[in-house]
């Protein structure tokens, strides 16, 4: 059980710092060229990067941009409510609250993913007619994924 309990704690640390990166980083549409990349806050071509996004769509990306940040804020608060409960909870409940806070998360990376998928997956991010995904846009399917195991499992998971 105390194996379970420290995987299952390695992986959510890794979940939140995956968010982190995806989020942080300028990497959600990179050009086939090389020359361009594209993140949820600057757009960079050649080594420098802008602030200003000019790809359109500044509703959407807004939303994905909150909906992201949400996902993060959620997933350190499951965390601390885990870490938490794991020290003050008595032994055969549930870690209810830790895994409904972290599925909240999980219904915001879905959403903020969802959105950006719907509106910028075809290559208009960039200026170039080619153009794939970065390894942000992976990390946060990764992350996805991750989100809702750890979710199901916690609220499956009692405390022996």
């Amino acid at each position: 059980m105390l194996v379970l309990l420290a995987g299952i704690f390695v992986v959510h640390i890794a979940t939140v710092i995956m968010l982190f990166v995806s989020t942080i980083a300028n990497v959600w549409v990179v050009s086939d060229f090389g020359q361009a990349s594209v993140g949820l806050w600057k757009n960079c071509t050649s080594g420098s990067c802008e602030d200003g996004l000019s790809y359109g769509g500044e509703d959407a990306l807004k939303a994905v941009q909150a909906f992201m940040i949400l996902s993060i804020i959620f997933s350190v608060i499951s965390l601390v409510v885990f870490v938490f409960q794991l020290f003050t909870m008595e032994k055969g409940n549930r870690f209810f609250l830790s895994g409904a806070t972290m599925l909240v998360c999980w219904l915001c990376i879905l959403v903020g993913v969802s959105i950006y998928t719907h509106h910028y997956a075809d290559g208009r991010a960039t200026h170039y007619l080619k153009s794939h995904h970065g390894y942000c846009f992976i990390l946060t399917w990764i992350c996805f994924c991750f989100s809702l195991i750890i979710g199901v499992l916690y609220l499956v998971l009692r405390k022996k």
